[in-house]
């Protein structure tokens, strides 16, 4: 059993809000059901109209609708761990600035990982920004700017510092 951690979308039109769920992911055919056997050498023209040569047009739909698995996104969630607001609201007394709502369980997200849960795109960034996973994507742009601000950063404290008068050897300072 596949288990991915991803969003589930519900909310208002143009009001997204998602839940965070563990979710089965649905692949292939289930364990119970076994794809019916095909001829050895198929022509490839016939494949294109019916992948199962030995089933007629009909049987072959009403196959496909009972016995292969529903999309993961009409499945249930084992669990919902967190929800996630997409749109930048203004806190209640915050100092005016947007942000975006993410809440999460992190003993749970961290249960699930740790059991093999695969995260989808969205939910790394996500679970990188709580720092449960490595960030997957602009790690070097990141380091890069790291780089910069440090060096940046030095050549701030060198212009700051007051710098020695300069002297040359054999001259001895007068004050």
């Amino acid at each position: 059993m596949v288990v991915k951690i991803r969003l589930a979308r519900f909310g208002k039109a143009h009001q997204p809000i998602y839940n965070i769920v563990v979710a089965q992911a649905r692949y292939g055919f289930p364990p119970s059901s076994t794809p019916p056997s095909t001829p050895p050498n198929p022509s490839p023209a016939s494949l294109l109209l019916n992948p199962h040569p030995n089933l007629s047009l009909w049987r072959l739909y009403v196959y496909t609708k009972l016995t292969l698995p529903s999309s993961a996104p009409q499945s249930k969630p084992i669990e919902v761990i967190g929800t996630y607001d997409p749109i930048p609201h203004i806190p209640p007394g915050g100092d005016g600035k947007k942000v975006k709502d993410i809440r999460l369980d992190t003993v749970r997200a961290k249960y699930w990982l740790g059991v093999g849960a695969q995260p989808s795109d969205t939910m790394w960034r996500i679970l990188a920004m709580f720092g449960l996973m490595e960030p997957r994507w602009g790690v070097e742009r990141l380091k890069v700017k790291k780089q910069e601000a440090e060096k940046a950063w030095d050549e701030k404290r060198l212009k700051e510092a007051p710098l020695p008068p300069p002297t040359v050897e054999g001259e001895e300072a007068t004050a």
